[in-house]
């Protein structure tokens, strides 16, 4: 039987179940998930930041999202990488609900 298919919008619509636990809003229209790749065999990488360069939560976030995406159907191997450039700023989730980001 073949494997689901497995895109960025599929790992991003399934990241859109993490609420940053500050503001309440779920980290990919937060503008939080700079990258997603997804590699030949199926193995997936986010490159990620948080609100602020110290965020408590950065660690919790980044477990989360490393979970999500290994629930999804057929995933190998999952990367996430917190990252801080572009420092991340309330016009990123405003870029990504208006559809003009950079993902």
């Amino acid at each position: 039987m073949p494997k689901p298919e497995l895109t960025s919008d599929v790992v991003l619509d399934a990241l859109r179940d993490i609420e940053d636990p500050e503001i309440g809003t779920n980290i990919v229209d937060l503008g939080l998930i700079y990258d997603v790749t997804i590699d030949k065999d199926r193995a997936v990488s986010v490159k990620m930041t948080t609100t602020t360069r110290f965020c408590p939560a950065s660690a919790f976030l980044a477990d989360a999202v490393k979970t999500r995406v290994e629930s999804l159907e057929g995933v190998p191997r999952v990367t996430v990488e917190l990252v801080y450039e572009p420092a991340w700023s309330p016009e990123m989730a405003e870029l990504f609900s208006l559809g003009s980001a950079t993902k």
